[in-house]
């Protein structure tokens, strides 16, 4: 396969059977689900392969030109890497977990072919090799994720999608103004290590109206605060929607986006010198803290795993902002662990809800005797979440604080520490509950059951996976093969921080 072809192939390879899947027949289950999984698992080979090519000096580009000036074009660099690993390796985790959760609903081809659509969305958006490319595939990831969060057809899930999609058309809108007039200001070159701002001579108040712009349009879907209200409202989704959601699509893309804003279009010195960073600190600190205060009082399952993850994907936002090395790589591999420990979470959460009907904190009293391996997934990543060694969140926020040090910005040290604090007062309290408290005199009936395990096979396969993804990537974090390692070779060879 040439080269240039491979950015195309990986994301096909999830765009095809997506439309193929919205024709299969409700009752060819096995066929639908075959398709699914084989997809998944071609995806991953592929992005495995590209990787090592990567590693190996190749370099993949893809482009069309639509017009003088606009090029619809894609490219795989070390950042699109961290991103298409992450979603390769999630999509067909949560794929076997999906089928296993929707076994018994109905819609399942329309469900199947918009997840598969969602993830091929996400991987234009790690690949877009500048902005035009990047604000196409960042609003189709828009439009296909709406059928997935009204997917029930219920009056909540209808009143979330309107809320998803104002927040999300409006954001567009001025992603799209931002793209604009920086295209008027200096035409729409590809993304570029170190920036392309620098040098053009455009005045400050420009680049600060563009940098507001673009940071406002990527900051709903980020869920940064004040821009975060959609987020919560979503949770009436389907389980495997609400882990794609957070861990995968639509706030991962969020970040992402930012994070090409500052390193690749602005450049991070730049940014700092004309003092966008600022706001961008600010803007993450009171989101990393709001989130977290919030969380606190929640008692929904899921909504609190929400703003959880308000609070948690700020720490991308974060390190990004302290404008150094240690942060950037505490930013950059927390897209991944915060990734892998999140959808963990929402996993465990679903299971809970499909077996034992339980939504409410109130309703995890002596679960963990009941869905001992569950539970023990749950536990895994709320430890990790908190920060706890030697698990992939410490990893994370070691770096973090490291980079807080370097940059001067002492302060945000105790930030890192209150919301550590913050995420032990709503995390440990759910833990205690689940293995301390009395079990109730009797469950409720469970609508998936099982003779062998504890639930359906496919529901309690994925999180124990992804669990002891969070327990590796922190035991192993100092080997080349894991984030920590890929992310430090981004650093030098990419960003040269």
């Amino acid at each position: 396969m040439s080269q240039s072809w491979w950015p195309l192939a990986i994301l096909m390879t999830s765009a095809i059977p997506g439309l193929v899947i919205f024709t299969i027949p409700e009752t060819q289950r096995r066929l639908r689900s075959l398709l699914n999984i084989g997809a998944a698992l071609l995806k991953l080979q592929l992005v495995v392969l590209l990787l090592l090519g990567l590693y190996a000096g190749e370099s993949y580009h893809w482009q069309w030109q639509l017009m003088p000036g606009l090029t619809l074009a894609l490219k795989v660099d070390a950042l699109a890497g961290l991103f298409l690993i992450l979603s390769a390796v999630l999509w067909l985790l949560t794929t076997l977990y999906a089928i296993g959760y929707l076994e018994d609903s109905p819609h399942r081809s329309r469900f199947f072919g918009f997840f598969s659509l969602c993830v091929s969305a996400t991987a234009g958006v790690a690949m877009s090799t500048n902005l035009f490319t990047f604000v196409i595939f960042y609003e189709l990831l828009s439009l296909v994720t709406w059928p997935l969060v009204v997917h029930r057809g219920t009056p909540q899930a209808i009143a979330a999608g309107r809320v998803y999609l104002r927040y999300t058309l409006i954001s567009g809108s001025v992603l799209l103004l931002g793209a604009v007039i920086l295209h008027g200001l200096v035409g729409t070159p590809d993304f570029t290590p170190g920036g392309y701002l620098a040098d053009q001579g455009v005045a400050t108040l420009w680049l600060w109206v563009v940098f507001v712009l673009l940071l406002t349009g990527l900051g709903v879907k980020a869920a940064l605060v004040p821009l975060h209200g959609w987020l919560p409202s979503a949770m009436v989704a389907p389980a495997p929607v609400s882990a794609l959601l957070h861990a995968v699509a639509v706030v991962k893309a969020g970040a992402f986006g930012i994070v090409r804003l500052v390193f690749e279009i602005y450049g991070i010195e730049f940014a700092a010198n004309i003092g966008v960073t600022d706001l961008l600190l600010v803007m993450a600190v009171i989101t990393i803290l709001y989130g977290s205060w919030r969380a606190l009082f929640e008692t929904n399952l899921k909504k609190r795993l929400a703003y959880s993850t308000v609070s948690q994907v700020s720490y991308v936002v974060l390190g990004v902002a302290l404008a150094g090395p240690f942060g950037a790589i505490g930013g950059l591999i927390h897209i991944v662990h915060q990734g892998v420990m999140k959808i963990t979470l929402f996993m465990a959460a679903g299971n809970y809800a499909e077996t034992l009907g339980i939504h409410n904190v109130s309703e995890l009293s002596g679960v963990g005797r009941r869905m001992p391996w569950t539970t023990a997934a749950f536990t895994l990543a709320a430890l990790g979440m908190i920060g706890f060694p030697p698990l992939a969140g410490f990893v994370s926020k070691w770096y973090l604080g490291l980079g807080a040090w370097e940059s001067g910005a002492n302060w945000v040290l105790a930030v890192l520490l209150i919301s550590g604090l913050l995420n032990a007062a709503y995390f440990l309290p759910l833990l205690y509950r689940a293995w301390f408290e009395p079990k109730p005199a009797a469950w409720p009936q469970p609508r998936i059951l099982s003779r062998v395990f504890e639930t359906h096979a496919l529901l309690l396969f994925p999180p124990l996976v992804t669990a002891l993804l969070v327990l590796l990537l922190g035991i192993f974090a100092g080997l080349n093969v894991t984030t920590l390692g890929w992310v430090q070779w981004l650093i030098n060879q990419e960003f040269s921080l």
